[in-house]
């Protein structure tokens, strides 16, 4: 299989403000929207929308996103904390920590309940530096 292109798409009854959401805050940009439909880009990043209503999903299959975690990897967990849950007042599902395993991270949740995991990865402590490849 030739790949040429790969990107999770979210179901949801929220697309518009699903799509605030990550424009404002993630600095995503739309390049295509239909009422039903959104595709987002952030530099090599895709991202897309669509209501879990719409007749282009399998009829047992028209769900909203349940059970996601997107990751997003950034060089400062703690100022991305200040702009994120500070400023602009998201909830935070989890709190700002460092993990042994090697990430410094928080969650939040978009406007559908996706979580988002905020990661900077730092030194692995003990047993976990040993488990990197």
């Amino acid at each position: 299989m030739e790949l040429t292109s790969f990107y999770p798409v979210i179901c949801t009854d929220k697309v518009a403000e699903s799509r605030d959401f990550y424009v404002g805050l993630f600095g995503f940009e739309v390049t295509f929207e239909a009422d039903w439909y959104v595709s987002l880009r952030r530099g090599a990043y895709e991202l897309a929308l669509l209501d879990h209503a719409h007749p282009t999903l399998p009829e047992a299959y028209r769900n909203r996103a349940a059970g996601l975690l997107l990751n997003f990897e950034v060089g400062d967990a703690d100022a991305e904390w200040e702009r994120l849950v500070t400023g602009a007042g998201l909830r935070a599902e989890l709190p700002l920590r460092s993990e042994d395993f090697g990430q410094r991270h928080f969650i939040v949740a978009d406007p559908n309940g996706v979580l988002i995991d905020v990661i900077q990865p730092i030194e692995p402590t003990g047993e976990y530096a040993a488990q990197y490849v």
